[in-house]
This record gives C-alpha cells, sequence and structure tokens, in this order.
C-alpha cells in the first residue's frame, strides 16, 4: 500500500472524532511530508469516518479503510502496521498531538545508524483541552550493545508506554510478535524491539500526550475500562497476566540472541512470574471459578 514511500505513518481510530482533527493536523503538517499516513477505522460508531473521508478526499497522502467489525485496539495497530511497505513505521493516536519537525528529526537519526530500531521524543502531558501542561521524562535512552540489557532496561524502567509511537525501523518491527490481545502488550513489543536495535530518544519536547476520560492509562486498574477500549466487540480476554510473560517467553525465544542470553532472560521473566505469583494465582481462581459456573448451568439447564 506504501510501497515506494519512506514513511508509513499508522492511525488506528475508533470513536475519535473529539480530538481527530487536532491529531490529523499536526501529523500532515510534518516538516518531513513525503510519507503515506494510513488510517485504519475501528467500526467506529461516531463522525470519526465522516472526518477521515474529509481528510482522505483533500490530501492524497491519506489512505482510509474501515473494519466491519471491531477488531480491538491491538488488532488494529498490527493492521495498519501490515499494510505498510516503507522502511520506516510511525504508529500514532487520534487524541495526542505531535510538533512539525519529529518526523524530520527522526529520520536524521534512524537513517545515519542502522542499529537503531526506535527513534522517539520526549513527552509532554497534556489534560483533555490541551492545558495543564506537564513535561515528562522518558527512561528508555538505550543505547547498550548487548540487547539483554536493553531488554531488561525497558522491563524494569518503563512507566508511561507511549515510546512505539515514535519511528520504528520495519525491518526489526517485523521480527517481533507486534501487539498481543493482552493488556500491556505496549510494554512487551517494546521488551522484544529492544533485542532488535537500539532506542534513541531525541532531547526535545516534540510529543503532546493526552490524558482524558476514555484514555487507556485513564483507569489502569478497572477491568472494565480497558475491556471497552482494549478488546475486540464481545471478546473476553482473560489470563492478561499469563499471556503477557508467556508473550515474553515467546519474544525471547524467537529473538536471535545466544543460548547464554536467552537463558539469562528466561531466569529474569521467571523471576518476575514469582513476583506476580498472586496475580497469576488470582486469574487461575478466576478461570476455575468461572468454568464451574459453567457448568453447574449447563447441568441445571439439561
Amino acid at each position: 500500500m506504501s510501497e515506494n514511500c519512506l514513511v508509513t505513518i499508522g492511525l488506528p481510530v475508533y470513536n475519535s472524532e473529539r480530538y481527530l482533527r487536532q491529531s490529523l493536523d499536526s501529523l500532515l503538517a510534518q516538516t518531513f511530508s513525503e510519507f503515506v499516513l494510513v488510517i485504519s477505522d475501528n467500526a467506529s460508531t461516531d463522525g470519526t469516518g465522516k472526518i477521515c473521508q474529509q481528510y482522505a478526499a483533500a490530501d492524497s497522502r491519506i489512505q482510509y479503510s474501515r473494519n466491519e467489525v471491531n477488531l480491538g485496539l491491538p488488532c488494529n495497530f498490527n493492521r495498519v502496521a501490515r499494510l505498510a511497505q516503507s522502511r520506516y513505521l510511525k504508529w500514532s493516536t487520534a487524541d495526542d498531538v505531535w510538533e512539525k519537525t519529529f518526523l524530520e528529526r527522526a529520520l536524521n537519526v534512524m537513517e545515519r545508524d542502522p542499529t537503531i530500531a526506535l527513534c522517539y521524543p520526549q513527552a509532554v502531558l497534556i489534560d483533555a483541552d490541551g492545558r495543564n501542561r506537564k513535561n515528562y521524562d522518558d527512561v528508555l535512552h538505550l543505547l547498550q550493545e548487548n540487547p539483554a540489557d536493553r531488554f531488561v532496561n525497558v522491563i524494569d524502567n518503563i512507566k508511561l508506554a507511549h515510546q512505539h509511537l515514535g519511528l520504528i525501523r520495519m525491518s526489526h518491527l517485523l521480527q517481533t510478535h507486534l501487539f498481543g490481545a493482552y493488556e500491556a502488550s505496549d510494554v512487551n513489543l517494546l521488551a522484544e524491539l529492544s533485542l532488535y536495535g537500539k532506542f534513541f530518544e531525541l532531547p526535545h519536547r516534540l510529543y503532546f500526550r493526552r490524558f482524558h476520560q476514555d484514555s487507556g492509562s485513564w483507569k489502569r486498574g478497572d477491568a472494565a475500562h480497558q475491556a471497552r477500549r482494549y478488546h475486540a466487540s464481545g471478546a473476553k480476554i482473560g489470563f492478561n497476566k499469563w499471556r503477557r510473560h508467556l508473550g515474553l517467553f515467546l519474544g525471547v525465544g524467537r529473538s536471535p540472541l545466544p543460548v547464554q542470553s536467552k537463558t539469562r532472560l528466561y531466569r529474569y521473566i521467571g523471576r518476575r512470574m514469582i513476583w506476580d505469583r498472586q496475580d497469576l494465582a488470582a486469574e487461575l481462581a478466576d478461570y476455575a471459578r468461572a468454568a464451574s459456573g459453567s457448568v453447574f448451568s449447563r447441568r441445571k439447564t439439561s
């Protein structure tokens, strides 16, 4: 879809009409302008589709498509990644805003050093109305030569996970599992990506992350909130902690690391599972209760 383009901007959207125009305007105003903007509408029920179609009619760089059903947030992110055929991908969101020089600055870094898998900027947090700005310091400027060191640094030090919205080298990204259908799979993706290349943080605040009542980080501990925005229509996804740990194991196993490094990381993940043992046990208990209730219901109706 974007075969002859250096950069693809992938924009998964769902019921995003409130902030979508501002986000699109910030992307289309980039000083590096030779990109394709792929929008995947996840079966929105508000005015999102109409806004996207208006922008696509006015700018030939935009390619808009709509999913027949809501695939869930991770699958929609993966969909725009798989549509990209460019050297670089920049995922974006429909409620955040970007300073116009981001792509140009990031490309300068990536083109100079092929060992860098991801280049992202420093961030500013904003509220629903774009006010109450607060500088936010990330800790993932990872230029270590050892991929295992980078992997551990991602998991140990990450706070807000938005670095994947930077500029990513596609040849590295496509070696990962992309997003999984479980919460916090963005952290897993970043950890897995770090096994293939370094992370470079631009020393400029070029990204404005918006916090509002429908954003994923608004109610981190609210399972219903997370399920509503994260999973596909009608999907009931359990075992989130188990899936996350399994995803880390699979990411390490798939990587080209030597056996010694893989063994080190397997032990590291195993220790984290021990730390999470109460949550893991709770997920098993929830499954057992649901399974026994289902069996009881079937017996009662038979």
